[in-house]
Parts: structure tokens; C-alpha cells; sequence
């Protein structure tokens, strides 16, 4: 028997760069993050869900909503996550083994800053997430994982420690080669790396690492 693997794409309620790059597979799992709808319906697509405390849902979107169907999970304004990270927590409970996150980054600093970081939490562990933006992908490394980046020779990559200094490093298919090394948490020794190839790996030991790819305008 096949392992069953379910792929979840949520749209927060962010800046959508690009919205022709938004991309979705038969059998992906969609969830909206409140005003998130608007992407997902502008999109095409239909969620499967909406979450949050409906800040962002007018009374109008909330009746196109109910008209298809889509269920509606509400949650009170005086809480203690964001609509993102309950809509992460969600994709997570249904089982999802990946995430794929839209319209996360946008003018606020603090939301964007709060986002980026969602995936170091550690009820959050069970799913490797990426964060979408245009041309750019961010993804979280725990320690004991690999990731396999795919791109374009040319293609930055950068890779910033979180939490603490990133320990036992490797690297292969990067201009610039880490061998069981270590990046420092505060220094930027880890950016603007460059893709050689199609794809490269990268691999940590101990402590977390933000992955970045920048694609270059096609």
C-alpha cells in the first residue's frame, strides 16, 4: 500500500506578488486564512475551508462563501494566534505532510516578521511549509533534516539561522560549499549563495535554518 501524502495550500490575508505564479495540484487541500478568500477566489479556486475571527470577511463575502458550500470556522478576535497560524494548525490536524502558504508577507513588519517565523513552531513540526511570494520561497530546516531546493543555475539561495546558532551544515550544489559547518545566528555569512544547477541540498544537524531561493526574472 502507497503512504497517503496530502498537500495543503492555505492563502493568508497578505500582499499576493504575481498571482499568475499561484499554483495548485488536483487533491490539494485549500484553506483560506480570513481575508485570505479573496486570493483563493480571484484564483479560481474554491476553499475548503475558511478560518478565522472574520475581521477581514464582510458580511458579502461571507454569504458567497456559504452559497458554495465552503465550511467556515470562526474564531473569537480576542485570541492568542493569528487567522495564519490557525489556519497552520489546522492543515497540520488534517494531516498534511506539506503547506504551501500564499500572501503571507506584506506592509506590516510585524505580521510579516510574526509569519515568517510560523514555521519554527514546534506544533507546527509534522509539515515541511513553504512560503510563496513571486519569485521567492522560504522554507524552515529542524535539525537531523534535508531539503532538496530546485530552481535555476543563477538562482540565490540564502540560509539564515533562527533561535540560536545552525550547526553541522552541508551544502552540496551551491557555489559556495558548507562542509559539516556552522552558521552563527546574527551574522549573514549564509546569504546570497548561488544555485550551480538545477537543484541543490542542504543539510543541518543542529538547531533551525531559514531557506530562501530568489528565482531569477525569467
Amino acid at each position: 500500500m502507497e503512504d497517503f501524502f496530502l498537500r495543503a495550500v492555505i492563502f493568508a490575508n497578505g500582499q499576493l506578488s504575481n498571482p499568475e505564479l499561484v499554483h495548485t495540484f488536483p487533491g490539494d487541500f485549500i484553506i483560506a486564512a480570513d481575508g485570505g478568500h479573496r486570493h483563493c477566489l480571484r484564483a479560481g479556486l474554491t476553499p475548503q475551508a475558511v478560518i478565522g475571527d472574520f475581521d477581514s470577511l464582510d458580511q458579502a463575502s461571507q454569504d458567497q462563501l456559504k452559497a458554495l458550500g465552503v465550511p467556515v470556522i470562526r474564531h473569537p478576535r480576542r485570541k492568542d494566534f493569528t487567522d495564519l497560524e490557525l489556519a497552520l494548525q489546522y492543515a497540520v490536524e488534517q494531516g498534511a505532510d506539506e503547506i504551501i502558504v500564499y500572501a503571507a508577507l506584506g506592509l506590516r513588519w510585524d505580521m510579516t516578521l510574526a509569519n515568517l517565523l510560523l514555521p519554527a513552531a514546534g506544533n507546527l513540526s509534522a509539515a515541511r511549509i513553504w512560503l510563496l511570494d513571486g519569485q521567492q520561497e522560504i522554507t524552515l530546516l529542524r535539525a537531523g533534516q534535508t531539503v532538496t531546493i530546485t530552481g535555476r543555475p543563477g538562482d540565490t539561495v540564502s540560509l539564515i539561522p533562527v533561535g540560536g546558532d545552525a550547526h553541522g551544515i552541508t551544502t552540496k550544489g551551491l557555489e559556495y560549499p558548507l562542509n559539516n559547518e556552522t552558521l552563527f545566528f546574527g551574522a549573514t555569512r549564509g546569504v546570497s549563495n548561488v544555485l550551480l544547477s538545477s537543484s541543490a541540498q542542504v543539510q543541518i544537524s543542529a538547531g533551525m535554518l531559514i531557506c530562501t531561493l530568489i528565482r531569477l526574472e525569467q
